[in-house]
């Protein structure tokens, strides 16, 4: 089997510590460069759509809501998974390059509504077909079935972080 670079850590470690069980080691190791890797690639297709950081999170997060494609500030940063003054920036951003639309809430006139602009729906919808797509060029070493285990695998792992959290 070819050997990573998470190999060569832990052939050092095995040398320099061989008291220590560094298998964590190895599996965060991987996941941490696997992310930094995987997060490059992805940022770099949203630059071909002109969309920084967080941008494109903003703009899916309305896509999904479904029609009319339109969220308050609070449910769109918490969906986005955002603090309310990132939010606040993306948007502004958003808003002048007029990928959306900030409308009066007709159900309290102290707040706004975010809207997908038609620009912004057409942006987005392509955004996320190329984004699909990368997902599953980034996934093609795994067999489908491993890719169905490694899913399973990361959601029992996520979900004893997220329900710790509560």
């Amino acid at each position: 089997m070819t050997q990573d670079h998470v190999d060569f850590i832990v052939a050092q470690w095995q040398q320099e510590r061989p008291d220590l069980d560094i298998w964590p080691m190895e599996a965060i190791g991987r996941i941490s460069r696997l992310a930094n890797h995987i997060r490059q690639e992805i940022n770099e297709l949203h630059k071909e759509f002109g969309l920084a950081g967080g941008e494109f999170d903003v703009l899916a997060t309305l896509l999904r809501s479904g029609p009319p494609y339109r969220l308050t500030p609070t449910v769109l940063f918490k969906s986005a998974m955002l603090t309310s003054g990132a939010m606040t920036n993306r948007l502004n951003r958003l808003e002048e390059r007029g990928l959306i639309e900030r409308l009066p809430d007709p159900d309290d006139r102290r707040s706004l509504l975010v809207q997908l602009s038609s620009s912004g729906h057409e942006l987005i919808s392509n955004a996320v077909t190329r984004h699909v797509q990368l997902q599953a060029r980034l996934l093609k070493a795994l067999e489908p079935e491993q890719q169905q285990q490694l899913n399973d695998l990361l959601r029992q792992l996520l979900l004893s972080f997220e329900y710790a959290e509560e």
